[in-house]
């Protein structure tokens, strides 16, 4: 996640903060003094999971039978934080309509700090300054929408107080450093310096895209597109204010399909080790299996391991299903075959077809039966009525 950048100080100019917010989270009422206030970066066009991002903005396409941003929420929620900022660039009104559907549910305030032009991961602080610094002192968290792990917030924010630091950071280890940007830190976890796709080695730790900053370092911050990785860190670094903590459990980036796969099958293991009875049990289940209240199963299916059905789903007699997520609405017809593979809302998948190699259907997407789809990409609203037999993508 060392996302950042911009367009530019004009773009600056064409920010626009547009709060608005619903929802009241327990000790968020009136008289009530919020303890952590939170920042979702939510600013992103999603150019990596279209056709998905097509229909709805990033955060909210399903995972795990919830929008992903709404997991973020929940454990934001239960750490303690009663008021969350969404900085938001791309369609702005999804978002808002997120708002009033949401907010009530988590029982949390949701507000929305509108850019007109991306800011980067640090300019959308400095729009919502107002808000993020309300004078008490408390630190507040800063994520990326796109990451899923088990959201230690309780955890992060003893460790940043104990530190003593002006920010931390969440880390997580990784097989192949040379692949990221590598954080070097001493033995008491104070931050030294970043590496950039190291040739040698320096350290198997990679920012995970979660943090907890303190006010003070909004003073670092102007108002222009501007990247927190690359610009902020490293000189809250130099002054030896920068810390880090290593995330427990498991840790994925899911912006791109095929990294929502892996991310849905920790997210399911994490699942099975903390709350297992949420998961299907019985015939025909196989492995990790999250199965929506109202879908319906057919007789004769054989699902998991490593899928997800969402809410109003049929699937028809017969199907298998493996590493692979159905989303709101979705129809499997009998005897079909899905691996790997990723159904956009209210799809409907003919009888007899094989869905397989991380093909992708956006929203209302539907195939004549007996088809195989290998790898394809299907943009929404379409019906695809012949095979693909080669990965590409159906405008």
């Amino acid at each position: 996640p060392g996302r950042g950048g911009g367009r530019g100080p004009a773009a600056a100019a064409a920010a626009q903060k547009v709060c608005g917010g619903a929802g009241a989270g327990a000790g968020a009422g009136a008289g009530a003094r919020a303890m952590v206030k939170a920042l979702i970066l939510v600013g992103g066009f999603g150019t990596r999971l279209r056709p998905l991002t097509l229909s709805v903005p990033k955060p909210l396409v399903d995972f795990a039978n919830r929008p992903m941003v709404v997991h973020q929420i929940a454990a934001l929620k239960a750490a303690g934080c009663s008021e969350v900022v969404l900085a938001v660039n791309y369609q702005p009104e999804r978002m808002m309509a997120f708002l009033e559907s949401w907010a009530e549910k988590l029982g949390v305030k949701i507000t929305c700090s509108r850019e007109h032009e991306p800011m980067g991961t640090a300019g959308p602080l400095a729009l919502a300054r107002e808000v993020l610094d309300d004078g008490s002192g408390d630190p507040f968290f800063v994520l990326n929408s796109d990451v899923v792990c088990e959201y230690p917030f309780k955890e992060l924010l003893e460790h940043h107080k104990a530190k003593g630091g002006e920010c931390t950071i969440m880390v997580t280890k990784v097989d192949d450093p040379t692949r990221y940007g590598v954080v070097v830190m001493d033995g008491e976890g104070r931050v030294e310096r970043f590496v950039e796709k190291p040739k040698t080695f320096v350290g198997d730790k990679i920012n995970a895209g979660l943090y907890i900053l303190n006010p003070s370092v909004l003073s670092r911050i102007e108002l222009r597109p501007t990247s927190i990785e690359r610009e902020v860190f490293p000189k809250v670094a130099a002054d030896g204010r920068l810390f880090a903590m290593t995330l427990p459990g498991f840790w994925m980036d899911i912006g791109q399909p095929g990294d929502y796969l892996v991310g849905l099958r920790l997210y399911l293991e994490s699942v099975r080790r903390k709350s297992p009875t949420e998961l299907a049990a019985g015939e025909g289940i196989e492995g990790n299996v999250l199965v929506h209240p109202s879908a319906t199963v057919g007789a004769g299916c054989v699902i998991g391991p490593d899928v997800s059905i969402g809410e109003g789903c049929v699937v028809g007699d017969g199907v298998r299903l493996r590493s692979c997520t159905l989303f709101k609405g979705t129809v499997v017809g009998a005897h079909s075959f899905v691996e790997g593979s990723i159904l956009g809302w209210e799809s409907k998948i003919g009888a007899w077809n094989r869905v397989e190699n991380l093909t992708i259907l956006g929203e209302d997407v539907a195939t004549k039966p007996e088809l195989l789809l290998n790898g394809a990409v299907v943009l929404p609203h379409k019906e695809v009525k012949e095979s693909v037999s080669q990965p590409k993508i159906i405008l």
